[in-house]
Order: C-alpha cells, then sequence, then structure tokens
C-alpha cells in the first residue's frame, strides 16, 4: 500500500519576499516552481538545500510579470527546457523581460480556468494587483489543496470563495501598516501598496485568513514581507493575535510558519 505521505503533494516555499519569490512542488509525476524570482544560480542553490536538484523540474508557472517572480525564468526555462505557463496577457508583458523562449514550451494558463499537469489539477483564479492580469494558483490532489495568495490588495468575496478551507496556504503578510506610514518610501509608493491593487498587511492578511481558514486547514505560510517595512516576528505575532481572536483553533487546530526571502522552508506535506 502506498502511503498517504507518498501520495500526496510535497511543497517548499523557496524564497518568498519584495527581493524574489519561488516556490516548489512535487507530486510522484511532476516537479514544478511557481514563479522565479532570483537568479538561476539562486534557485538551484535553494533547491539543494531541500534536497532537490534543478535538472528534474518539469515546468514553471507565472503568477504575474513583476520581476520579483519572473526574473529567472527565461534562463531556467532556456538551460533546462522546462515547459512555463501564463496567460495570455502575462506572456505578453513578461516577454521582454524573459527573452525567447520556445514555442514548444510556451503554455497558456488562462485566469479561472483549471489545468491538469501529471498528476496535479490546478486552478487559476484572479487577484487585484497592479500587474497586467495577476493570479494566482490552487493545487488538487487526492482532496487536498495548497493555496497559494499573495500580492493582491485585497480578498474580494470571489477569491474566499475559491480558496477557503485549504490544507495549506500561503499567504500575503507583506507590511506593517505603522512601519510603512513612518518609512522613508516616497509617498506615491506607500499609496500603491496601500491601494487596492496593492499588498496586503499583516492586519488585513490576517482577518482575510480568519474568514477563509476551515477545519481542513493544518498549516499557513506567511508570504511576501516587505523588507523594509515589515519583521518575520511582527508580522507572525499580528496574524497569531488576530485568529486567536477570531476563534480560529489557530495553535490548536493549525500552525503558522514563516517564510524567507533567502532560506527554504522544510519540504511538507499536503
Amino acid at each position: 500500500m502506498i502511503s498517504k505521505e507518498n501520495n500526496g503533494l510535497k511543497v517548499s516555499i523557496l524564497a518568498s519576499g519584495s527581493s524574489g519569490n519561488v516556490t516548489y512542488i512535487e507530486s510522484e509525476k511532476k516537479k514544478l516552481l511557481v514563479d522565479s524570482g532570483l537568479s538561476g544560480k539562486k534557485i538551484t542553490e535553494l533547491l539543494k538545500k531541500v534536497d532537490r536538484d534543478i535538472a528534474d523540474l518539469d515546468g514553471i508557472l507565472v503568477t504575474h510579470e513583476h520581476r520579483d517572480h519572473v526574473h529567472g525564468v527565461g534562463v531556467l526555462a532556456r538551460k533546462y527546457h522546462l515547459d512555463v505557463y501564463a496567460n495570455e496577457q502575462t506572456w505578453e508583458a513578461m516577454s521582454p523581460i524573459i527573452g525567447t523562449i520556445k514555442t514548444e514550451q510556451k503554455y497558456l494558463f488562462e485566469m479561472g480556468k483549471t489545468m491538469t499537469i501529471g498528476d496535479i489539477d490546478i486552478e487559476s483564479f484572479g487577484v487585484s494587483h497592479d500587474a497586467i492580469a495577476p493570479q494566482f494558483y490552487s493545487f488538487h490532489k487526492n482532496n487536498k489543496r495548497f493555496v497559494m495568495l499573495t500580492d493582491t490588495g485585497y480578498v474580494s468575496d470571489r477569491m474566499r470563495g475559491i480558496v477557503s478551507n485549504a490544507d495549506a496556504y500561503l499567504f500575503e503578510s507583506n507590511h506593517d501598516l505603522e512601519m510603512l506610514r513612518m518609512g522613508n518610501y516616497p509617498w506615491h509608493l506607500k499609496q500603491r501598496i496601500l491601494g487596492d491593487k496593492g499588498h496586503l498587511s499583516n492586519e488585513d492578511g490576517a482577518l482575510a485568513l480568519a474568514e477563509i481558514i476551515g477545519d481542513a486547514t493544518k498549516r499557513v505560510y506567511l508570504g511576501h514581507l516587505s523588507k523594509d517595512n515589515n519583521l518575520k516576528e511582527l508580522a507572525h505575532m499580528t496574524a497569531v493575535s488576530i485568529l486567536k481572536e477570531k476563534e480560529t483553533g489557530v495553535e490548536d487546530k493549525f500552525l503558522v510558519f514563516d517564510t524567507d526571502p533567502v532560506a527554504p522552508t522544510s519540504l511538507f506535506v499536503v
């Protein structure tokens, strides 16, 4: 009999933050990255830290064209002949950044659609961010789900309906409101981050999580922390405090984990 653990998805958030974002997702049949916002060399090193070889990858899913999500896409796709998945508008927007990709490696993954890659069913959904057509993903396998949701200014009712009660989340906790307001960013940048097409604050992310998590939820990873306007300890404390206040069962039914811009999380099974 195949153990449940070996039959599930294995995930590591290799890097998460304003300097670059990469997530690794593995099943029995496929090994995928979501975004490649660091250099090929750095991503290779991060994969080695979780005992994985970059040469074994099958493909890259892209969420949107911002450089902290696509910096290494072109190099990796060309060097390791990886399939790349993105919606049509994102392909157009990121092409000048990532360079030429062979036609046979380019796949359209339209927003709001579900695609099966190997033995993983992947659902795409739109978010509210200042990119051309940003979308994130919900990964389904054996009645388990891993949801990625960062780079959004708010969480709509539509998004909540799509992502609720997943087994594990990578969820945005970008900035502390006071650190951002008191910091040295120019006013227009502060307005962008705080706007409906910006990023979720620690507080707003936690409040959204409180309405989304369910009985199936076991792990929440706080992601895309700003290096200038947040602290890992502050994001974690804010999330846990609000989730306790909302009586979600945090630290009992599920745990909150940190991510890092330069170090991967341990591989976990969904």
